[in-house]
């Protein structure tokens, strides 16, 4: 008796891909693809953020798995001939033993569609055993069977391993992001910010509501990322196998976080260079002594800008602190972009 989430596939109406996604090469490449039945065994999905790729490894196993010639529809996370294998235990590891396990379901003939689709979520997080038992199946992948591989640092991968994939790289989903609340408003503050500082910081009183921003922003980010996170999870724990205990449920929600945070941050670096773009070039046009040092001002202060808040997510991969990271690049933005 079939599973009481099964239904013909005749009414099937395929997974979406994500919003910010849909009409890109990318996915149109892939469903070309997927109607040729020329779809590569073995695919990096790869990009910055971690519930983009999740999406489209999803919708992607969806166009797989429940065609016609399928007897029954079963949603992905369910799906009996889907396969799903994720970083485990206090290491955050993907195990040879797990590995092993997951090949093994991906020799035996479908149950319910003519296909199988495995799901390496954290591809990078194999140890160097399961990276090397996964090449062999790279290198003879079963029959009818897609592997998709998913990770924020491919090469942090074997280049043996990516060598032997299809890549597929998707940019941050930042329109998604956009709309996270107070985050717009956020980045509006925080260009206002630099250029009242541009316009010089000399009195106290001056100085002070500087610093009084400062921190206001480092509060106010740490509400984004709480909201953002939660609003995140919500949409992603729908998808995930209800065979996952609350170890790995919370790590795959440390995940999200982690990635949105990044995602924050790149917004960050890109509002950054849009508030210094059209003072370099107003700057640039002008005459005289005083355009040429407020143009190498403000090149020097926009590079060494750039520069901190690299370092300052690089501190986030060491697991410092969010708002302490934020902290840091802002009291060296005062530093670098106040007018004396």
């Amino acid at each position: 008796m079939q599973n009481k989430t099964a239904r013909t596939t005749a009414t099937h109406v395929p997974l979406a891909w994500p919003e910010a996604l849909q009409g890109t090469p990318s996915i149109a490449v892939l469903e070309n693809a997927i109607a040729k039945n020329r779809l590569a065994h073995g695919l990096l999905l790869h990009g910055d953020d971690f519930t983009l790729l999740t999406q489209v490894a999803l919708a992607l196993a969806d166009r797989l798995l429940n065609t016609p010639e399928a007897s029954a529809y079963f949603p992905v996370a369910q799906h009996p001939d889907c396969f799903a294998l994720r970083p485990s235990g206090a290491s955050r590891q993907v195990s040879a033993d797990d590995t092993r396990e997951l090949i093994g379901k991906t020799q035996v003939s479908g149950s319910v569609s003519p296909r199988k689709v495995a799901i390496l979520y954290e591809c990078d997080r194999m140890n160097l055993a399961a990276a090397n038992i996964f090449l062999k199946t790279l290198e003879e992948p079963p029959a009818n069977t897609t592997l998709l591989l998913l990770t924020t640092q491919p090469y942090a991968l074997l280049p043996t391993v990516r060598s032997r994939v299809l890549h597929f790289r998707f940019p941050v989903g930042s329109d998604s992001l956009a709309q996270a609340a107070g985050l717009p408003a956020w980045l509006s503050d925080y260009q206002a910010w630099l250029g009242q500082l541009c316009e010089g910081v000399t009195g106290k009183r001056e100085i002070a509501d500087s610093i009084f921003t400062l921190y206001g922003l480092v509060a106010r980010f740490d509400a984004i990322l709480t909201t953002a996170t939660a609003e995140a999870w919500e949409s992603e724990k729908n998808a995930l196998s209800e065979e996952l205990d609350k170890e790995e449920q919370k790590a795959v929600e440390k995940r999200l976080a982690n990635g949105i945070r990044q995602r924050i941050f790149a917004e960050i670096e890109q509002a950054t260079r849009a508030f210094a773009l059209p003072r370099l070039t107003r700057a640039d046009s002008r005459e005289g002594e005083n355009a040429a040092e407020t143009t190498a001002r403000i090149r020097r202060a926009h590079t060494a800008a750039i520069s901190e808040l690299e370092h300052s997510v690089g501190l986030l991969r060491l697991n410092l602190n969010h708002a302490a990271a934020l902290e840091n690049f802002l009291l060296h933005s005062m530093r670098l972009w106040a007018r004396r």
